[in-house]
């Protein structure tokens, strides 16, 4: 866990390499803000996932939310997401209704919903894009569905006609679910083929056949979360014979950090994307632009 003391050189860094790309901030679409019993619950699976992984996962910022909000800002984060997601029905309209009420309060907060396969989803999800969430969140392992589960038709029907970005987690990292994994994602854009994915984690370890899908179909993103960190290419590295690819996909390619849910300084994700050595143009993409587009955000 980083002290407080760590904090005031991380952002020195952090703001010396958005001078350096000549960007006003990094907009960060994959973090983690939700109602403090859900997050203790979260905290206590990665204290416990030492087993699945192999290896301990201490979180560098478990700290109370005004803290977190705070080092985001002094980090010179500009946008960021509050994303939660239900393991049960019944969770994601209470959920919706605390992430509106956050993002109204943390006008930086890039106001994000969620969702569940039961009935009525696709009348709460309307309700809450017109209430203004900007980026939905759906998490294939956590939840333990099937993304293509009928009770999800009308919600990646409304979603496909609006263009709202999901970020989705269906990638096998850190531990496979029965439902994760590109086929369930090749299945689903085969009949929502317009749908605004955003695949966390750049599908990891899964990342060929994610990049071939984001070749494949217009709406399809790829979130940094993790990869290229020393813990994830310790564990599941990116092929470097892909990396290529990464240039092909670029203005496809957005920075996530699962802050604060990592365990390592939230520079080093930053860091990671920029030893890539794929251009200044690449990162600032990365970094800023691709997410300040796709989620029409103002400066």
């Amino acid at each position: 866990m980083t002290s407080a003391s760590d904090h005031g050189g991380e952002a020195a860094c952090l703001h010396t390499i958005a001078a350096d790309l000549a960007i006003p901030g990094i907009i960060d679409v994959h973090t983690h803000f939700m109602p403090k019993p859900m997050l203790d619950k979260v905290w206590a699976y990665f204290d416990g996932i030492g087993p699945l992984t192999g290896a301990p996962w201490p979180i560098a910022y478990r700290l109370e939310e005004d803290r977190r909000l705070a080092i985001l800002r002094e980090f010179g984060v500009m946008g960021f997401t509050a994303l939660s997601y239900p393991h049960k029905p019944g969770m994601a309209e209470w959920l919706n209704g605390w992430g509106r009420d956050f993002a109204a309060a943390h006008p930086d907060v890039i106001s994000s919903a969620t969702f569940y396969p039961e009935p009525g989803a696709g009348a709460y999800v309307l309700d809450a894009i017109e209430d203004g969430a900007r980026v939905f969140k759906a998490h294939v392992q956590v939840g333990d569905y099937d993304p293509n589960d009928p009770l999800l038709d009308d919600v990646w029907d409304l979603l496909q006609q609006t263009s709202v970005p999901v970020v989705i987690h269906s990638g096998h990292g850190p531990a496979a679910g029965r439902f994760t994994g590109p086929e369930g994602m090749a299945a689903l854009l085969a009949r929502f083929p317009q749908l605004v994915l955003v695949i966390a984690h750049m599908g990891m370890p899964d990342y060929t056949p994610f990049l071939d899908l984001a070749t494949r179909f217009e709406g399809v993103h790829l979130d940094t979360t993790m990869a290229f960190t020393d813990f994830a290419e310790g564990r599941t590295p990116f092929p470097v014979g892909e990396r290529g690819r990464l240039l092909e996909v670029g203005p496809k390619v957005l920075f996530g950090s699962d802050f604060p849910n990592i365990p390592y300084p939230y520079q080093h994700a930053v860091e990671s994307i920029l030893r890539l050595d794929l251009g200044d143009d690449w990162a600032r993409g990365v970094l800023h632009d691709n997410a300040a587009r796709l989620l029409s955000l103002a400066e």
